[in-house]
């Protein structure tokens, strides 16, 4: 089975870049700066994905993959290391119903992207 990883559409953050950090504070965003590898997952861009691979920003998190019908009601979830996603993404797919998956930073909850059957 096929299947593709985007991120998040830039569209709704344009109007941040450049920004000072004073005017992102006025706004309410915090601009953080990586300091460790893995740092903070880019995701909009997906950094370092590899044609066919799950995305580096991905592979070495503890991710929470929870698959939704095409309405937005979850369908079910588990939680799995990212380099051993591919499995997972592959059941969740199997219910017929589930239209595509979010994946999240299980450690922060963070969002960190969505999967669609190719």
């Amino acid at each position: 089975m096929s299947y593709r990883i985007t991120g998040l559409n830039a569209a709704p953050f344009v109007h941040l870049y450049g920004l000072t950090d004073a005017a992102l504070r006025e706004l309410g965003v915090q601009r953080i700066v990586a300091d460790a590898r893995p740092g903070y997952p880019d995701r909009i861009e997906m950094r370092d994905a590899e044609v066919g691979e799950i995305p580096e920003a991905m592979r070495g998190r503890l991710l929470s993959l929870r698959a939704y019908d095409d309405k937005g009601q979850m369908l079910d979830a588990d939680v799995v290391e990212g380099c051993d996603c591919g499995a997972l993404i592959h059941r969740l797919f199997e219910n017929p119903d589930a239209a595509y998956i979010h994946a999240h930073n299980a450690k922060r909850g963070c969002y960190s992207g969505r999967i669609d059957r190719a």
